[in-house]
């Protein structure tokens, strides 16, 4: 029997202060939009019971989690092994490259040896996330399961279930405060099912923008600047 994953990225927060300048990313918060993005969520999946909601600890996942799952009577849960990439100081990166490090930054099948923001690689987010979802998966105490976490980690573990290689699929855009839902089994990721992709609550038809997540960021940081 497989049982059913729902894995959501949180809600929309900001990176930059007014002035420009990046805010830590560890400890950002969602903004309005986010907290209506995570209302919606909470919304669509209401007639849902979830024997485990997990975070990645970091306070835009849980703040979203606590929104989505309200309802929820069991713990929520911190796995910060399952963390969003991280990148280097964006002072750090030459200035004639930031743009292609945020454009660029998930597209195609991206190699395992790339870095993020010139930091983590995603080698290293396959190395800490598959172990956590193995770990996950050996506990059979639980039917349904929701988990609030990120971007990049959402599209590690969708490449995955989808190829059963280390394969990073970069084009999985993830929309703020958006729901996939993953059936598994017992072989995993042999029998997985991926049932939904990047379903966004507040915008079902993705009319609101034609720029994928990073190239808002890029956007914004230009605004900011």
């Amino acid at each position: 029997m497989r049982r059913r994953l729902y894995l959501m990225r949180h809600g929309a927060v900001s990176y930059f202060a007014a002035d420009g300048r990046p805010s830590d990313p560890e400890k950002v918060s969602l903004t309005d939009q986010g907290r209506a993005q995570a209302e919606a969520a909470r919304t669509l999946l209401e007639p849902v019971t979830f024997d485990r909601v997990l975070t990645s600890g970091l306070p835009r996942t849980v703040e979203t989690a606590e929104i989505v799952a309200q309802s929820h009577e069991g713990v929520i849960e911190e796995w910060p092994e399952l963390r969003e990439l991280r990148g280097e100081r964006l002072s750090s990166i030459p200035e004639e490259e930031l743009e292609a490090e945020f454009v660029h930054a998930f597209r195609g099948v991206v190699p395992n040896d790339k870095r993020f923001l010139a930091g983590e690689t995603i080698g290293a987010l396959f190395d800490r996330v598959l172990p956590s979802l193995e770990r996950l998966l050996g506990d059979r105490d639980w039917d349904i399961a929701l988990a609030v976490l990120h971007g990049g980690v959402n599209r590690a573990i969708l490449s995955y279930a989808l190829t059963g290689k280390r394969m990073f699929l970069g084009h999985f855009e993830q929309a703020p405060g958006c729901v996939n839902v993953v059936h598994v089994g017992d072989e995993w990721p042999e029998n997985a099912i991926v049932r939904a992709v990047n379903v966004a609550p507040l915008d079902l038809l993705h009319s609101t923008t034609r720029l994928t997540t990073m190239e808002g960021y890029w956007e914004e940081l230009q605004q900011s600047g």
